[in-house]
């Protein structure tokens, strides 16, 4: 509609013209030529016009030269017959006695000189003189004589003896007047039309020229006229332009075009109505037309809006305006106008529809992510606050709150808060509330059904709860009230409760169904995080029921330790400290993969499995081999024929420490390196081979040696201390070994809370265990040794020693049984074992007795019968000691016993 107020123009990058163009062109051409059209029928109006001037010009230009001409000869001819009437000689030479002979020669001679065809001199009667053909002359003259007999000057036009020509006649006189004879002068129409004939050629190139440009102009404004119309004929066009006014009036969508300067050119029937302008409104200004300020300055500025809302009368219009100028129209701008009262409206209950649906949908993913019951509750009311209401509390039952099943009754507590204030007046967080029975949160918890009060200063119930508090909420400003029983099938876990104070009106029956559907959502989530923290509490009672409660007793490490569940579940991290013969000790520490009661009772199974090992006194690398045929034996227990048996899998670090050597024997299975901090402060993290992670099976398990300085800590520890989601294990290790420089020689208790604050993520996603253990070293003055030769007197010799050690000892207590264990165990090793033989006492926490030899056969204890002679020596050694036992050596074996000291 705009578009046929304006000029359309399209531009187009300059290319070659191709084939297909030229084509197009010549058809353009055959349609403008064709007249059917109304760009052809202008181009041949046009070209009949251009014609038809052309023509009429050529013939204009014929006759009026035609015309010069005639006259110019009628002037030159009677120029001439005057100029040689009165030339000197003339009148003389009529009066001789022979008028040709003296005439003839100055006649040809003057007609040559000017141009004439004759110069013809006669007497009064017409008989000539002379004549430009000698045969003539005394014949009579050719035409019209008369006015030159009376003495006039007379022209004419006549068919002469020579053509047709242009010829004067004048007298010759007298001094007196009288008439002596006449001279003529003409020219023929062959003559006198030379010049046009000659002309003529370039007149007619000079029409074609004209019109040759006039049809090429022509064509021109026709194909740009064609291209503007698109070939429509003078019915179309008509047709086209009426329906086109017909729309512009008849839609429901105001239209105003306004120009350059302001003024309004066009207003349909609908912007008329919408804007209620005068009926002279089109072409006055727009700031004229009694319009509101805002639109009447929109619609004179021609700036770019797009819906645009403005308020004119009691309506809305909806104002969309575009400048026609983009692409080559005329200045000025078109503006749609739009009434959207209605539909401002419909679209206002369709945004509360929008935003109740948002709100859904926001309870449904902002509340499942947490597993805590008290975080899921304020999550609830923190979604709904100021959305919904302008303050949203939850109260839960207690036994919800610890993950058991609601009990019935009316006792609950508040769990979580949120409002658009800190400072009302309602029962804070964390305080137990019992409601009454005419309470609506009473009636929801006993019924299972939601409650709405519109006004609570008229709610007798409710105000009965607390008189003192429920005043003091109404005065806050708090006037209605939905409460919504936490249902989950016939669980009721508690109430939700919605306060209004800012908006005047109270909830409805509308928001009390979606005050439901929101607690219908959110009571799901919270029975998840309640089963979940169920769960979670049973898996960590029976997590923390299979880790040591206290460390056993032993010299060999001071040792400080914590261990940390995930707080996304337990996992099945674990610790160990296990005194060995010898004053020796062992820290072993074990991940199983995994989380949750299944990774807790495998790591149950394998530290049980430990302890059993670790009583056999084998080394680590031996240890580490039967926990992975154990760990290996429990995958394929639990595979099942649906599925394939799935790795369990588990990492572990078995580390033995002798204090009398100082030397740490350590091998691990997948698991991170220990730390080593030596006396000087320095941190390493010794090479010890890295076995394959327990389950895996087929490979064997190395150990490494390291000779520790008195005063060394080991640091142990599982892979959730420096490894997280948000940090991989070197950038952790490097931490971890910042932080134990840092330490310096802080206590194992203070260097487990520092190794801790510096290096526990946020949110802990895997267990932490962490050992911290200083070494320490059995003084030489409570070590004792000697050589046995093998010879069985030395067993005498062997008790005398032991005897004097013992009382330098302060154990004089303990000699006899002493020397009864010692005796018994070289003469066992002199009789049954091979050399070298070593006895080694040990004062510790008790008395050790070690006797070394190099055999590799294992003693039996045994019962003797009454007739045997023998047999009897590791029984008595058994009664005495308090522990004994065996176990191997690269060079042999050591049979040990332990006393408890006095």
């Amino acid at each position: 509609m705009v578009r046929l107020l304006g000029r359309s123009r399209t531009r187009s990058t300059p290319r070659p013209k191709g084939p297909r163009e030229r084509t197009g062109r010549a058809a353009i051409l055959r349609s403008a030529l064709s007249g059917r059209s109304v760009a052809g029928q202008v181009f041949l109006l046009q070209v009949v016009i251009v014609l038809l001037l052309v023509v009429s010009a050529v013939v204009a230009l014929v006759l009026q030269v035609r015309h010069d001409s005639t006259q110019e000869a009628r002037n030159r001819s009677l120029a001439v017959a005057e100029t040689f009437a009165n030339s000197p000689g003339t009148r003389e030479a009529l009066s001789s006695a022979d008028p040709t002979a003296a005439l003839q020669t100055r006649a040809e001679a003057a007609r040559r000189a000017s141009g004439v065809d004759f110069i013809v001199v006669m007497n009064t009667d017409g008989i000539r003189y002379t004549h430009p053909k000698p045969d003539r002359i005394g014949k009579n003259f050719v035409g019209n004589i008369s006015p030159a007999q009376q003495g006039r000057t007379s022209v004419e036009e006549i068919n002469g003896t020579i053509g047709q020509l242009v010829q004067a006649v004048v007298p010759v006189k007298e001094p007196d007047g009288k008439v002596v004879g006449l001279v003529s002068a003409g020219i023929t129409t062959a003559n006198m039309g030379g010049v046009a004939n000659r002309q003529l050629p370039i007149v007619l190139a000079a029409a074609a020229a004209a019109l040759a440009l006039a049809t090429a102009g022509t064509a021109l404004v026709s194909r740009r006229l064609l291209r503007q119309t698109r070939g429509l004929g003078p019915y179309e066009m008509t047709r086209m332009y009426e329906h086109h006014d017909a729309v512009l009036h008849a839609v429901r969508e105001g239209v105003i075009i306004a120009g350059g300067e302001g003024r309004l050119l066009l207003a349909n029937d609908e912007a008329q109505r919408l804007l209620d302008l005068p009926h002279d409104a089109e072409g006055r200004h727009v700031l004229d037309l009694g319009l509101d300020p805002d639109t009447a300055a929109l619609l004179s500025s021609g700036r770019v809006v797009t819906d645009e809302v403005h308020l004119v009368g009691d309506r809305l219009l909806a104002i969309n305006q575009r400048p026609t100028d983009l692409q080559g129209g005329p200045p000025g701008s078109v503006a749609t106008l739009r009434d959207s009262t209605e539909l401002r409206a419909l679209s206002g209950r369709a945004e509360v529809a929008r935003e109740r649906l948002k709100l859904l949908y926001d309870i449904g993913v902002g509340i499942g992510t947490s597993l805590d019951v008290t975080r899921t509750a304020e999550a609830l009311a923190e979604v709904a606050v100021p959305r919904f209401a302008d303050f949203v509390t939850v109260d839960l039952a207690d036994s919800v709150l610890h993950g058991e099943d609601p009990e019935a009754g009316t006792d609950v507590r508040r769990t979580a808060f949120s409002g658009i204030r800190d400072n009302a007046p309602l029962y804070p967080v964390g305080e137990h509330i019992r409601f009454v029975a005419t309470s609506p949160q009473a009636h929801s918890l006993r019924t299972g059904e939601a409650v709405v009060e519109p006004e609570l200063d008229e709610a007798p119930g409710w105000l009965a709860q607390d008189l003192r508090r429920t005043t003091k909420v109404v005065e806050y400003g708090i006037h209605s009230l939905i409460t919504v029983p936490l249902r989950v099938g016939p669980l009721a876990m508690g109430v939700v409760n919605f306060w209004r104070s800012e908006k005047p009106e109270p909830f409805d029956e509308e928001e009390l169904a979606l005050a439901e559907e929101l607690v219908a959502r959110a009571a799901v989530s919270i029975d998840n995080a309640r089963r979940y923290t169920r769960e979670h509490n049973m898996a960590v009672t029976l997590q923390r029921s299979l880790l040591p409660r206290s460390l056993p007793a032993q010299s060999a490490l001071d040792i400080a330790y914590r261990y940390l569940p995930a707080q996304a579940g337990v996992g099945g991290d674990w610790f160990d400290v296990l005194p060995l013969s010898g004053a020796r000790v062992a820290v072993v520490v074990g991940d199983v993969v995994g989380h949750g009661l299944h990774a807790a009772a495998t790591m149950g199974r394998l530290r049980t499995a430990v302890h059993n090992f670790s009583s056999l006194d084998l080394p680590p690398d031996e240890i580490l081999g039967l926990l992975d045929e154990l760990v290996a034996r429990i995958d394929l227990d639990e595979a099942t024929e649906e599925s394939s048996a799935a790795i369990t899998g588990a990492t572990c670090l078995y580390a033995i420490y002798d204090p009398a050597s100082r030397l740490c024997t350590v091998a691990r299975a997948g698991h991170p390196p220990p730390a080593l901090v030596r006396p000087d402060g320095s941190v390493e993290f010794p090479d010890v081979p890295a076995g394959p992670p327990l389950g895996l099976g087929g490979l064997p398990f190395d150990t490494a040696e390291l000779k520790l300085e008195e005063g060394s800590r080991l640091v142990l520890y599982t892979d959730g201390l420096v490894e997280d989601r948000d940090r991989d294990i070197d950038a952790g290790l490097e931490l971890l070994r910042t932080t134990l420089t840092a330490t310096g020689r802080r206590s194992p208790e203070d260097t487990c809370r520092a190794v801790l604050d510096a290096l526990l993520p946020a949110r802990p996603s895997d267990d932490i265990a962490l050992i911290v253990a200083d070494t320490r070293v059995l003084d030489a003055d409570h070590i004792a040794e000697w050589e046995v030769p093998s010879d069985p007197v030395a067993v005498g010799e062997i008790r005398a020693a032991v005897t004097r050690q013992l009382a330098e000892w302060d154990l004089d207590e303990l000699a006899f049984s002493t020397e009864l264990i010692l005796s018994e165990l070289v003469t066992n090793a002199l009789r049954y074992g091979s050399g070298p033989i070593q006895v080694r006492m040990l004062r510790d926490h008790s008395l050790i007795c070690e006797v070394f030899d190099g055999s590799s056969t294992s003693p039996r204890l045994r019962y003797a019968a009454g007739t045997d002679e023998g047999g009897r020596g590791l029984f008595l050694v058994a009664q005495v000691a308090e522990r004994w036992g065996t176990r191997y050596t690269p060079a042999g074996k050591v049979i040990w016993a332990e006393q408890p000291l006095p």
